[in-house]
């Protein structure tokens, strides 16, 4: 029996979250609809220059596993934050959200991360993230009794990024198969696909990921297409499993030659798109646990992702199990 149905892994950052227009993004050369990883002097400037900003505990792993734990399924959470204010109110914000987080923060060393995001008037999301503390994640903080207990452990692609990372997360990969349990990732951004094209190729095709969430600018990036069609036919043949989101078209899961388009739930106003993807395989992941059909799980993954990009911050402020059942999924 496992003690927890997802397991995530991740970057845990503190979101801080402004509205700005264009202009801003160009004089401060911010890269529009990315995540750009800066260095502490640059976080100190564009905090400076920011207007009135909301703080939110993020990290897409971290917004993951608050949402399968809003659809009452049973989380837990790695990432390393320090002992400073910013990482307490990480962990209380995911602990209270009823995930599983024991992590120990880090004594001595960079402070807790922190993305300030940037949103204009269209709601696309600009971040801009210090990872900190975060690069300090190693094989040393993996539980090896929670993986082993956890019927998928997700990771983000971002992690790709600190090296000592990939230590933690191919021991998490040979954990969860030697207990009969699955990998999932999330390619992230197209940016971090063109960094990693290579690695994440080798990740599914070796097995050591079964199930991969993308959206479609990562697809196309993976496989360095504009070729849609290309891009899932060839996603489809390199691992068991994906889920590839396409904004207001909904998504398409695709297992093997099977493919599942599952239309966007209709929202009534667009208000920030952060957290859209995460929340996604929250949805999907949850239903893949409970053992519902593939296209059960995409709607729940759409319910989820409709839901959140209809407030500010990545994290469902409403109960996803009380919209599930008004949805007539559960």
């Amino acid at each position: 029996m496992a003690t927890y149905d997802v397991l995530t892994i991740g970057n845990a950052i503190v979101d801080i979250i402004s509205r700005c227009d264009d202009d801003f993004l160009i004089d401060n050369a911010i890269t529009k609809g990315a995540m750009n990883l800066i260095d502490a002097e640059r976080a100190e400037l564009l905090y400076s220059r920011m207007g009135p900003a909301v703080e939110a505990s993020g990290g897409s792993a971290g917004n993951t596993a608050a949402g399968v734990a809003s659809f009452n399924g049973r989380a837990a959470y790695f990432g390393k934050v320090a002992r400073d204010q910013l990482g307490e109110i990480f962990e209380h914000d995911i602990r209270a959200q009823g995930v599983y987080f024991q992590t120990e923060p880090l004594e001595d060393g960079a402070p807790t991360a922190r993305s300030m995001i940037f949103v204009t008037p269209d709601s696309e999301r600009s971040m801009n993230t210090y990872l900190g503390a975060c690069v300090e994640f190693g094989p040393e903080d993996v539980e090896e009794r929670v993986v082993a207990e956890s019927k998928v452990t997700y990771f983000e692609g971002y992690l790709w990024d600190p090296p000592r990372a990939k230590e933690a997360i191919l021991a998490c990969a040979r954990i969860a198969h030697a207990n009969h349990r699955e990998m999932s990732m999330t390619l992230s951004d197209s940016f971090c696909v063109g960094r990693y094209r290579g690695e994440f190729l080798e990740l599914m095709r070796s097995g050591t990921v079964d199930i991969v969430f993308a959206n479609r600018d990562e697809a196309l990036s993976l496989y360095e297409t504009q070729d849609f069609d290309l891009a899932l036919t060839k996603i489809g043949a390199d691992c068991k499993l994906a889920a590839v989101t396409m904004s207001e078209e909904g998504a398409m899961i695709v297992r093997g030659g099977e493919r599942i388009h599952v239309p966007a739930t209709r929202i009534g106003q667009l208000v920030d798109t952060t957290g859209a993807g995460d929340l996604f395989a929250a949805g999907f992941l949850h239903g893949y646990t409970q053992g519902r059909s593939l296209e059960d799980c995409g709607r729940f993954g759409c319910l989820a992702a409709g839901i959140v990009i209809q407030q500010i911050g990545p994290r469902p402020m409403a109960s996803l199990a009380e919209a599930a059942k008004k949805a007539g999924l559960a």
